[in-house]
């Protein structure tokens, strides 16, 4: 399938090297998880529709476009936070609904917790962020979740992938474009994504 976009930019290999270092505090971690949001978030965001509108300038008319689609954060709680102040810097008017899931460490299924969306959808475009697509559960019933809520267009958004995740939401949902840093070897018997860079939960909130 081609619906996988692993990022080919410079900074987004040389940021996540960092990132992925055992001896990156806290502090640096979460500083460069909203760096390679804003990033990934930027590549992600290429197709999106716009509309032609007339923008009076000091010298007179410009012709610009503006945004014509509502777009929607959905960060997978907790780890998916960490990426929502790097896309709220290139989207501000973006709205942030929350959904939590928690991976079952002896079934590896995702158990929903947190679920505050409206009744009805509010915004034409969700990203979905979660900084690993590991076994794909989290993300599957998220889109799927949305889907059921009447999305039409939904976008993942991580930092880095095992090619058990990708293909798991890539069978349940091949509409659903996958935007990553860097897609890895394999699983763990744990779950965890080798050579990946831990959990990146704790690692974000120091909690390891």
């Amino acid at each position: 399938m081609t619906n996988i976009y692993p990022s080919p930019h410079p900074l987004v290999a040389h940021k996540l090297s960092i990132l992925r270092d055992v001896n990156t505090e806290p502090k640096k971690f979460r500083q460069l998880v909203r760096e390679l949001g804003a990033l990934l978030t930027y590549e992600a965001t290429t197709d999106l529709q716009m509309s032609p509108i007339d923008v009076q300038t000091p010298m007179g008319t410009a012709k610009c476009h503006e945004l014509a689609m509502k777009i929607g954060l959905i960060p997978i709680l907790r780890a998916g936070l960490g990426l929502v102040e790097g896309v709220w810097e290139l989207i501000p008017t973006a709205e942030v609904w929350h959904i939590g899931l928690y991976r079952d460490e002896k079934t590896l299924q995702p158990v929903e917790y947190y679920n505050k969306l409206p009744v009805e959808p509010t915004v034409s475009v969700c990203l979905v962020l979660d900084p690993m697509l590991a076994t794909g559960g989290s993300a599957v019933a998220t889109v799927d979740i949305l889907k059921r809520w009447g999305v039409k267009r939904i976008k993942f958004v991580g930092l880095i992938g095992a090619p058990e995740g990708i293909k798991a939401l890539q069978i349940a949902h091949p509409d659903v474009d996958i935007h990553l840093a860097a897609v890895d070897d394999h699983l763990n018997e744990k779950g965890y994504i080798v050579p990946g860079l831990g959990d990146a939960g704790d690692r974000q909130f120091g909690t390891a």
